[in-house]
């Protein structure tokens, strides 16, 4: 037995030492280089592309097979001549005893300096669309059936599905490799270069340690992506599922967009792609960018039909204005310090052509809102919002006034401090303001027309507290929705100073010039607090109570004043005329008729009232207001005028009812007889809307109407006494209607 086993082992190390003589002997006997033509011809014909082969073939025969090429390129049998793909080297071996069990095993797999070239032309054909495609020969057509003869049929036989070839890799390595991606009908590349990738053993079902590095790049726009990619990746091909365990993406973008900034990126978690269950997941989301830092999960589901997206995202408190400011972008004009804090939590929902973000929870500065955000159409750009904040400024996040409003603003407001001055040094003796001539508005652009009229919203807006025009509105409330250039304000509503208010209408931009329609009603809002608001001197304080419906055309303030038409009515309640003596004014008439002069001061710079109401019609921005009526104690005021809204002026003709001083130590001059009692005492009032009631006058050409008229009455009494019962009463009549004209 011992003889045997010693001849038994010798006859097999005969054999290998055969079978290595055999492989030296092929190895360096048989030259692969001499059968280039052939190796091309055979590319040519199997796998139908065309193969140049450079560079030398090395290969080795056992125990491993292996080949190693050199400066090859691979072009496609349709362009020969351009070549899609060359490297500089390809080494690679394979164990030759396990192939013949249908087992790869590799050894080290090295690419070296791999430049594969995509092209898409004029038409939109890919030159890779070609590979493994025999062209046509010239003038050739396919064979037509001959007529009435069924054609040929084949039998196809039925291959049974190849066993999955084990894959056993000791490590791939790959160099310097570039691709390069061209679409000749837009203009539009993109390239990866310098592309560095090496893994550790490549085995199924196992973790196959990855690390990658590129640079990538594309031209419209101009953008520059720095990238290093590692992580574990496992590959079990019986389940299709490939899993990307501790996934670590980073690196750094500039570009033109990026204003010669750069941003720093990272993105890490837990890929996985089920492709038997149709499931792709992402968690342990970890990102950040410059300032930005994110956390979260994502799954997809149905990824053989529309995927659904799902997940959940949560960004940690950052300062989005440095955040765009760091990547080059800019954000509109606001107040400084806007937009330092915010932080989102919220449920994300996707699919190919919408998102919406349900559940959120989003603070931004001192406010925080709760609600849902959702694009239900990118290509329509579908907005639709939900959303409930504790309290808003929007005045914080609006631009500053332009330097042309400002301008016109200041120049406005010299014109009326200039009037006012005038009017109060003369205490009501100056003459007449003159009417203002400068225009109160601005002539900018006011609305971004293209973009509304591609605007497809719908929201629901509520607010525990709303500044908005510096106005602090309490449990404001907005619905609004817009579709195809018409948007429709359903309801603007909210408290006010202990008022109300309330607003819809509709907003058209259809046309040349956008179409405004507008009803609003106030309810017991202080009227002076709105003027105070908006830096005017307020020239009445009261309780106002205003319905309007009015409709005004185009795309800047000026305009729709100089368009607005439509009516309103107005009240206001428990008021006061400031800095205006409506009595004193009167005494200063009634003194006149007495011929007396006034022996003191004006006691009060304000008139108070119990009501002012009115009527307005607005034609082309002027309001005429026929019926202005003031219950004041001891006197009723009865107006007649207009309000040019164009450059905020007024002109009235006032009557006032008076009883007279009615004060416990009345002036001589103003006292009222019985001859004054149910006179209407004329006052013109003209001038900057501002002033008010400092803007009226005595109007003495009505005031010699009224002396005549009293004139007229003495006469009349004095008829009545020298007659009596001596003439019959319609001559009595007569002679009073005679001396009255």
């Amino acid at each position: 037995m011992k003889a045997f086993g010693k001849i038994l082992g010798l006859v097999l190390l005969g054999l290998l030492l055969i079978i290595v003589a055999a492989g030296f002997a092929l190895t360096h006997l048989f030259d692969p280089n001499d059968y280039k033509d052939e190796i091309r011809q055979i590319a040519r014909d199997k796998a139908h592309i065309e193969l140049t082969l450079n560079g030398d073939i090395g290969w080795s025969l056992f125990p491993w097979l292996g080949l190693e090429l050199h400066e090859a390129s691979v072009a496609t049998l349709v362009k020969p001549a351009e070549p899609f793909a060359d490297l500089q080297m390809l080494g690679l071996s394979v164990r030759v005893l396990p192939l013949l069990r249908r087992e790869v095993q590799m050894s080290d797999v090295r690419v070296e300096g791999l430049n594969l070239r995509l092209n898409r032309d004029k038409d939109g054909h890919g030159n890779w669309e070609d590979i493994g495609k025999v062209p046509a020969p010239a003038g050739a057509t396919p064979p037509a059936a001959t007529a009435g003869q069924p054609a040929s049929e084949t039998p196809v036989a039925v291959e049974k599905p190849p066993q999955p070839i084990r894959l056993d890799i000791d490590s791939l390595t790959v160099n310097n490799a570039r691709v390069e991606y061209n679409d000749e009908k837009t203009g539009k590349q993109f390239s990866a270069e310098s592309i560095q990738l090496s893994t550790g053993p490549v085995h199924d079902s196992t973790n196959i340690p990855v690390k990658a590095t590129a640079f990538l790049g594309t031209n419209q726009p101009v953008l520059r992506v720095r990238t290093e990619l590692t992580g574990e990746l496992r590959i079990e091909r019986a389940l299709q599922r490939y899993k990307f365990e501790d996934m670590k993406l980073s690196g750094e973008l500039a570009g033109d967009p990026l204003q010669g900034k750069t941003m720093t990126f990272a993105a890490q978690g837990q890929l996985l792609l089920d492709k038997a269950a149709n499931v792709a997941e992402w968690t342990g989301i970890k990102i950040s960018a410059n300032q930005l830092r994110a956390l979260g999960e994502l799954k997809a589901n149905d990824l053989d039909k529309t995927p659904q997206i799902t997940g959940g995202i949560s960004i940690a408190q950052f300062d989005l204005a440095k955040f765009v400011d760091s990547i080059g972008q800019k954000l509109p004009a606001m107040a400084e310090g806007s937009l330092s804090k915010v932080e989102l939590v919220s449920r994300v929902a996707a699919t190919p052509s919408s998102v919406a973000f349900d559940n959120i929870n989003l603070k931004l500065d001192d406010s925080s809102f709760s609600g849902r955000i959702a694009v239900e159409d990118f290509a329509k750009q579908s907005l639709r919002a939900v959303l409930k904040a504790d309290t808003f400024n929007v005045d914080r996040y609006l631009p500053p006034k332009s330097a042309q409003a400002n301008s016109a603003t200041q120049v406005r407001q010299a014109e009326v401090a200039s009037t006012e001055a005038d009017a109060m040094a003369g205490a009501g003796s100056t003459p007449l303001p003159d009417k203002p001539s400068k225009t109160a508005w601005s002539t900018e652009r006011l609305l971004p027309v293209e973009r509304l009229a591609k605007l497809d919203v719908d929201a629901d807006l509520t607010f525990g507290q709303l500044t908005l025009d510096k106005l602090p509105i309490e449990n404001a409330a907005l619905k609004a929705t817009g579709q195809g250039g018409l948007l429709t304000l359903t309801n603007l509503s909210g408290e006010l100073y202990n008022g109300g208010f309330a607003a819809n209408g509709t907003l058209d931009v259809r046309p040349s010039a956008p179409v405004l329609n507008l009803q609003t009603r106030l309810n017991r809002v202080p009227v002076e607090k709105i003027l105070e608001s908006q830096g005017k001197n307020p020239p009445v304080k009261g309780l106002v109570t205003l319905t309007s419906n009015v409709t005004g055309s185009g795309n800047s303030q000026q305009a729709l004043i100089d368009t607005l038409n439509g009516n309103a009515s107005f009240v206001i309640n428990n008021g006061v005329l400031l800095n205006a003596n409506l009595e004193q004014q009167l005494c200063k008439g009634i003194a006149t008729l007495n011929r007396k002069t006034l022996s003191g001061e004006p006691r009060g710079k304000d008139t108070p009232f119990q009501e002012l109401k009115g009527n307005l019609t607005f034609r082309n921005g002027v309001a005429s207001n026929p019926d202005l009526k003031v219950r004041i104690p001891g006197m009723t005021v009865n107006g007649d005028g207009d309000i040019d809204l164009r450059v905020l002026g007024m002109d009235y003709r006032v009557g006032i009812i008076v009883e007279g001083d009615t004060s416990a130590m009345p002036d001589p001059a103003c006292q009222v007889g019985e001859k004054f009692v149910g006179v209407e005492w004329p006052l013109r009032c003209r001038g900057p809307l501002e002033l008010g009631a400092k803007a009226c006058r005595v109007d003495n050409d009505r005031l010699g109407q009224v002396a005549t008229k009293l004139a007229g009455d003495k006469l009349s009494e004095k008829i009545d006494e020298k007659l009596g019962d001596k003439v019959s009463p319609e001559l009595k009549n007569a002679l009073k209607g005679l001396f009255k004209r």
